[in-house]
């Protein structure tokens, strides 16, 4: 991943490791424009702020592993992008100081919404800020609808278009049953034009075609004036004068002269006149076929304007053309479709409208029981996870239940013998629920948990649904936020042990957790008075001590902190070389 001119980063090229890469550095030097660059390649909102002062532009630009046949191989396929001789493909987000964006992906512009589908397919990055989402219940269904994959998402795709259709035609019920009286009175207004349009019965175009045949009928006598003297100048006189022979008779002479030439050059030109005859000959005959149908009957002109005056009427009052009354018409039919306001309309809606209702209540039921089961599944595998994160005697509860219709509800749906609020997402509320020892009660996870605490258990669910997510790449930005001391410990051991199957990529603040990564990444700042800048360079293992050092309350200066950090080190290293490989479930993504 390259950098340039994003926020204090002047420029900055990140080699980050297949297995795990921490990202460290001082407060305001940086860390968070790497995650800035992963957001801006993965379709994030562009914002002119971000880019450094004095660029025009921010550039940022990723190369990602799309292997051939894969989902995002297919995403660059479908643009026209190339990927490089390794397999690679390489996105570029460009940002002006203007607030401009522009996107590539191998070597191909495309709109940003195609970076966004590439990152769905390979990158997913959690902060702080998807901790605070995920406390919000419809983020928590969300969460167990991702987890539980294709058991809930394809009950709830049916559910969902069930469930349109029951709307519309309950609010079509509606319509037509408070409205009736009113509903009635437009039915007359359209049936009454509907009735006038029908009467005259307009075809299409037919007010244009009247138009020229009207100007045809009054100018007659002009055009077939017009017409004789043009076909007396192509055909000559009618009575064969020869000193009248027209352009046919001269080209005739005019073949005749040349034909008998002695020179073949002259004699060659005969073919041409040929031609030239065989032309204005046809025109001839059209003028003639023009004037033998060029009518003048006054009766006829008379009929033309009297349909034309049939034809204004309806134009002043439907539409400005015949075109436009004729669509007036088809819209009018379909709309008196839906205004039938008769008992036996009525009687047929409402039967519809149950019969909707009872189809949608079995795969209300369906989404709920799917969730009932995954919802004990993730609770497990959370609560599992704690137990590595240092919060050994709590567990996570997923409860799913039903949400009862209120008073008045539009979209009360019944459900075996209850009533509940039939919402887009089905008929479920979903809570992550915290027991934080036993015997204590379960509660709300941001009621239950410390800020620490919440921070872990957000990593404990983003690390199992990592594991049912195929998604390669993981961003991890200070999701360590408010832990310390042995907890710090268990999320490096644990992030480490993700690191077995994914790229797993961390900004932190924590030596702890800095110490397992397999790659080290500083950000560092210098300033001139002037201007900040930024730059991110990879640390060897003694550069690794002086940063971990640093980062240990500033004790990179003292043997005693240094000693500290080569211990953290080694006891990182002992650790990941005797960790489990850490297996991806084989669960379905939801799409």
């Amino acid at each position: 991943m390259r950098i340039q001119g994003l926020g204090v980063i002047d420029e900055a090229t990140l080699e980050l490791d297949a297995g795990f890469t921490v990202v460290t550095g001082e407060t305001g030097a940086g860390k968070t424009m790497v995650v800035t660059g992963l957001h801006l390649l993965g379709g994030g909102r562009a914002e002119a702020s971000r880019v450094r002062t004095g660029a025009d532009k921010a550039v940022v630009e990723g190369r990602f592993r799309a292997p051939a046949g894969s989902p995002a191989a297919k995403v660059a396929d479908e643009v026209g992008g190339e990927p490089d001789e390794d397999g690679t493909v390489i996105a570029v987000r460009t940002v002006g100081s203007d607030g401009r964006s522009r996107a590539h992906l191998g070597g191909r512009s495309v709109p940003v919404g195609v970076l966004a589908e590439l990152a769905e397919q390979l990158l997913a990055v959690h902060g702080q800020n998807d901790q605070l989402r995920l406390l919000r219940p419809s983020e928590q269904r969300a969460v167990l609808d991702r987890f539980a994959g294709d058991e809930v998402a394809e009950p709830l795709q049916e559910y969902q278009r069930l469930r349109e259709e029951w709307l519309r035609v309950a609010n079509e019920l509606t319509e037509r049953s408070e409205r009736s009286r009113e509903l009635a009175r437009e039915a007359d207004l359209l049936r009454h034009g509907l009735g006038e349009i029908e009467a005259v019965g307009p075809k299409p175009g037919e007010d244009v075609e009247l138009v020229d045949e009207a100007r045809r009928l009054a100018d007659a006598d002009q055009l077939r004036e017009a017409a004789t003297g043009a076909q007396y100048a192509v055909s000559g006189a009618a009575d064969g004068d020869p000193d009248n022979p027209g352009a046919l008779g001269l080209i005739g002479e005019a073949r005749r002269r040349v034909a008998t030439s002695e020179d073949p050059a002259l004699r060659a030109l005969e073919s041409r006149l040929v031609e030239a005859a065989a032309v204005l000959a046809d025109v001839g005959a059209e003028i003639g076929s023009y004037l033998d149908h060029l009518d003048a009957d006054p009766n006829r002109l008379e009929t033309v304007l009297a349909r034309q005056s049939e034809l204004k009427h309806l134009t002043r009052k439907y539409a400005a053309d015949i075109d436009g009354v004729i669509a007036w018409a088809e819209d009018a039919n379909q709309r008196l479709s839906t205004l039938d306001t008769s008992d036996e309309a009525l009687a047929a809606l409402a039967a519809r409208r149950d019969e909707l209702a009872a189809e949608l209540a079995v795969y209300a039921a369906q989404v709920s029981a799917a969730r009932t089961s995954a919802a004990e599944e993730l609770g497990k595998e959370v609560s599992d996870e704690l137990t590595g994160l240092a919060m050994p005697h709590s567990n996570i509860e997923v409860a799913v239940h039903p949400r009862a219709a209120e008073k008045g509800d539009t979209q009360a749906l019944q459900v075996g013998k209850v009533l509940l609020h039939a919402g887009a997402s089905g008929v479920d509320e979903v809570e992550l629920r915290l027991i934080a020892h036993p015997g204590a009660p379960a509660l709300p996870v941001h009621k239950g948990a410390s800020g620490g605490e919440l921070s872990r258990v957000m990593l404990a669910l983003e690390v199992v649904l990592s594991h049912s997510d195929p998604v390669p790449t993981l961003v991890f930005d200070e999701v360590d936020a408010g832990v310390g001391g042995r907890a710090a410990v268990e999320v490096g051991r644990r992030l480490a042990r993700l690191a077995r199957s994914h790229q797993v990529i961390v900004v932190t603040h924590l030596p702890q957790v800095a110490a397992f990564a397999d790659r080290h990444l500083v950000v560092d700042k210098t300033a001139d008075g002037i201007l900040t800048r930024s730059g991110v360079r990879v640390l060897d293992e003694s550069e690794r001590v002086v940063e971990l050092a640093r980062m240990l309350a500033g004790m990179d200066s003292t043997d005693t902190g240094r000693a500290h950090a080569v211990e953290l080190l080694a006891a990182a290293k002992a650790d990941k070389d005797s960790a489990p490989v850490v297996r991806r479930k084989t669960r379905k993504k939801v799409t």
